[in-house]
């Protein structure tokens, strides 16, 4: 089970301001190497993530952006320097990114951690603790990097190691097995915004005597009970090749206190599924695989109207305590405001999360937005 670490930044939300998130649904093609899935070409996958990087930082309608969420790893590893320098050249303040990485080897997680030891003091230490237990050196390792950019212009950068593998990642052989990782940060920004990011199945992954998913409520309880503060996002990026599972629906339902536990740490949570597009291919994915279909999910004190287009559509995932705003399978960019705290407004009539604009890649490079008349165009009925 792993540990959670509070860590505060200097993150600055002013009050009263909607976060704005911007989910970039690209695709994933990876292929199977000694240190597990790795990016089948690496120049072309780095000109793709350059350009959402160039649209994010470059465009006026994201001045507000303050959240950026790509797939479970779509960076390999070989343009990670490029990317920080990217995001703390050209990103502007109060901004955080959140991207997987490639599967690395664990004394290349290792490396890192100690290349970024002023951020991941603690991370490094259980990695240490481990290799000198009897980890083998050579075992594949799935991980993300939360790359905050603060107000004073300082890059910050935090790295987490995926705890749960899916079937294609685990192995008769146990040295190929992938790195169960450690811990899992608690983000504390100012004056009041708190979030956590996970890597796809971790948000899943709950046995008889512990679970990820109840351990992050009771801490984010026992921060609201403290200082009256809440879990205000939490996000999880995947590349999920059944994002549609039934098993998301049960832990979302727990999450958002369908089981009758009164959980305020958590309950104007909202939670972002940022996964990887249609177009994705992941060799040795059986010929059901479906990727796309990020999302937004919120509790059920907040309300969304009933909406279906050709982009993105609402529902409650079959009667679940919670609305979710749900986009498609195509390579998009989804950009949206996060709810408020309840309290600050809780007029029945206010839309809490609404839709800022989607955009598709654009025939000569770069992004275009959709119209609004290309988004309605498609309408699905019912």
């Amino acid at each position: 089970m792993f540990e959670i670490l509070d860590c505060p930044v200097d993150l600055v939300v002013p009050a009263g301001q909607h976060p704005h998130c911007l989910v970039a649904q690209i695709p994933d093609n990876l292929r199977r190497s000694d240190a597990g899935y790795v990016v089948s070409d690496p120049a072309a996958q780095w000109e793709l993530v350059r350009s959402v990087l160039e649209t994010a930082s470059g465009e006026s309608r994201f001045a507000k952006l303050n959240l950026l969420v790509l797939p479970e790893g779509c960076l390999p590893l070989v343009h990670l320097d490029d990317m920080l320098a990217f995001l703390g050249a050209r990103f502007r303040p109060s901004t955080v990114t959140m991207f997987g990485l490639e599967h690395v080897a664990l004394r290349t997680y290792r490396e890192l951690l100690e290349r970024h030891r002023d951020d991941n003091p603690r991370a490094l230490e259980r990695v240490r603790q481990d290799l000198a237990a009897g980890g083998g050196e050579e075992v594949p390792v799935n991980l993300c990097c939360i790359a905050v950019k603060e107000q004073s212009g300082r890059l910050r950068v935090f790295l987490q190691a995926k705890g749960h593998p899916f079937h294609g990642e685990e192995f008769l052989d146990k040295s190929q097995d992938l790195y169960q990782g450690q811990h899992v940060y608690f983000f504390r920004g100012q004056p009041s915004f708190n979030f956590m990011v996970l890597v796809c199945l971790d948000y899943l992954y709950r046995d008889l005597y512990s679970s990820n998913i109840q351990q992050i409520v009771d801490h984010a309880d026992r921060l609201y009970f403290a200082s009256r503060q809440t879990l205000d996002a939490l996000f999880v990026i995947q590349c999920n090749p059944k994002p549609e599972h039934q098993a998301y629906r049960g832990i979302l339902s727990g999450f958002y206190g369908e089981y009758l536990a009164d959980t305020p740490g958590v309950r104007d949570t909202v939670t972002v599924f940022g996964n990887c597009s249609g177009e994705s291919a992941v060799e040795g994915s059986p010929p059901e695989t479906r990727f796309g279909c990020s999302s937004a999910v919120i509790g059920s004190r907040h309300r969304l109207p009933h909406v279906a287009t050709s982009e993105f559509r609402t529902d409650d995932l079959g009667g679940a305590p919670l609305y979710r705003l749900r986009f498609g399978t195509e390579t998009r960019l989804c950009y949206f405001n996060l709810p408020l705290y309840h309290e600050r407004d809780p007029r029945s009539t206010r839309i809490p999360l609404k839709v800022h604009g989607i955009m598709r890649r654009a025939p000569g490079g770069g992004w275009a937005k959709l119209t609004g008349e290309e988004i309605q165009r498609g309408r699905i009925q019912g």
